[in-house]
């Protein structure tokens, strides 16, 4: 009988059916596998692509903060038209904006300037001590917050409540009776 036309045993048959599609199975899952693993490289590139640009948002926040000024001791019942008006001759203005509180909505006695070119910051701080309303405005460059930079040593401890609580109360006080 040649080669070809053996027959196999039913049981030899069986378990290579079933080694089959357990290599079936394996192959799904090693398919399903490296979908998931591009996936993540695509949703890591995504990620990476915002760190790049929160970093540019940054930068452009520099820029902008270059042609901003601070104005303070701002009256409370100001508009940004009226600083707009008293700001006026030192170059074009962009945006005025007068920050507010955030419960009650009563502004806070400051603003913010911005003007078109950094050049316009200069003419605007020979406006300071300028009287506005009855008051004298204290106007500087606006400077880049940088975030984290004010968390200090100490920040959230209860440090100035009782002293310090490792040597108990009674060590600091002399009471002989």
């Amino acid at each position: 009988m040649p080669q070809d036309q053996q027959q196999i045993p039913a049981d030899i048959k069986d378990e290579t059916l079933e080694e089959d599609k357990e290599l079936e199975a394996m192959k799904l899952r090693v398919k399903e596998m490296e979908e998931e693993a591009a996936k993540l490289r695509e949703m890591q590139a995504q990620v990476e692509q915002q760190m790049n640009m929160s970093l540019d948002s940054l930068e452009s926040k520099e820029v902008v903060d270059n042609r901003s000024i601070y104005v303070g001791n701002v009256d409370y019942s100001s508009t940004p038209e009226e600083l707009q008006a008293h700001f006026q001759a030192c170059g074009t203005i962009k945006r005025v904006t007068i920050n507010c509180d955030k419960f009650t909505g009563s502004p806070k006695g400051f603003a913010y300037v911005e003007f078109a070119d950094p050049e316009h910051v200069a003419n605007a701080m020979a406006l300071n001590e300028s009287l506005f309303k009855g008051r004298l405005l204290k106007v500087l460059p606006k400077r880049t917050n940088i975030p984290g930079f004010n968390r200090g040593k100490w920040r959230g401890r209860a440090r100035g409540r009782g002293g310090y609580r490792g040597r108990g109360r009674r060590a600091a006080h002399f009471a002989p009776y």
